[in-house]
């Protein structure tokens, strides 16, 4: 009778107890809403902009954070499919994408690349003439930029395996092309799939995801002058680094650890924004939204601005894939 009445209380402590409703009719008074469309934002190094994608396979956008305008950068571009767009140390930007829509899982998979935009108005992408796995890193100071190959870019590569390189991007002729590359660390099978994030300790050093079997993932560090890999968040859960504090003490994570509370399927869906110390202990976690308190809510996409005083989100479904949001937010930091 005591076994069966352990297990009911289990079974009624680990259901889904999220509520119904909007998360973003119960924000905070240090949130606020910037846009009500668009997704992945990016801070510009003096933190007066932030560029976004305005969809998954779309536009990449700009927003003044201090008149609220938003610009098109890439709206001279006929049918433009980009993923990503980031700011460069020196004003111009990065974006990620294929050149045309091929399907979903192609297109974000062999066929992203790297592409070179201007800051000047009217400029068009320049193709840098690499592929690269989802995102990259990029260095806040110089022209630095790391990422990930794997089998599914670079077929020559075994099949599961990951590389994380870095390259500098030379701006010197009309014509950018990326330098220098090299090949930091890598995972010979999928125990551990690479992810570049963020650079920071003045660029000695760059955090990672490792994406692990069963849905799990771990935030990684690497020391870039000895080759030496840490685990920073050191628990078995979902943890996806996102972006970095200035100081480099802490970084944003998006976790499920508040499915321990809540229930509902752990993974890369039911998931909020935390703030982990880069202590290696794994212990100090703070959440900073409550999204996911919300059946079908989720937080995701998080960045800091280089003065640590903001940090931009997304609103984003548990039902749709990674990446995909309804709109940026603003959170001030108290």
């Amino acid at each position: 009778m005591k076994s069966i009445l352990s297990i009911t209380f289990l079974l009624l402590f680990i259901q889904d107890v999220r509520k119904k409703g909007n998360p973003i009719e119960h924000l905070p008074s240090n949130i606020e809403i910037l846009t009500h469309f668009g997704e992945r934002a990016d801070f510009s190094p003096d933190n007066k902009q932030i560029a976004f994608m305005a969809k998954s396979f779309g536009d990449a956008m700009v927003i003044d954070l201090e008149t609220r305008a938003i610009r098109c950068l890439t709206c001279n571009v006929p049918g433009a499919v980009f993923l990503r767009v980031m700011h460069l140390a020196n004003g111009d930007y990065l974006l990620i994408g294929p050149d045309h829509f091929e399907n979903i899982s192609i297109s974000r998979d062999r066929d992203n690349e790297l592409w070179y935009l201007r800051k000047e108005r009217g400029s068009k992408p320049v193709k840098l003439n690499h592929k690269l796995n989802e995102g990259a890193a990029i260095s806040k100071t110089n022209m630095t930029i790391a990422f990930t190959l794997t089998h599914g870019q670079e077929p020559s590569l075994k099949e599961g395996s990951s590389q994380l390189i870095l390259v500098d991007v030379d701006v010197s002729s009309n014509e950018p092309k990326l330098i220098n590359k090299r090949i930091v660390h890598e995972s010979k099978d999928r125990s551990c799939v690479l992810e570049a994030q963020d650079f920071y300790d003045n660029d000695t050093k760059m955090t990672f995801t490792c994406y692990e079997p069963q849905g799990k993932a771990s935030t990684m560090s690497i020391d870039l002058k000895t080759k030496q890999v840490n685990n920073m968040s050191n628990h078995s859960a979902y943890d996806e680094v996102e972006g970095i504090f200035p100081d480099g003490k802490y970084t944003l994570v998006e976790s499920d650890r508040q499915c321990d509370q809540l229930g509902g399927e752990r993974g890369s869906k039911n998931i909020d924004i935390w703030k982990l110390k880069l202590d290696g202990t794994g212990k100090d976690f703070i959440r900073l939204t409550n999204f996911n308190d919300f059946e079908g809510g989720k937080a995701s996409n998080p960045v800091i601005s280089t003065d640590g005083r903001y940090m931009a989100f997304q609103s984003a479904r548990t039902s749709d894939a990674a990446g995909v949001g309804y709109g940026l937010l603003l959170y001030k930091f108290k």
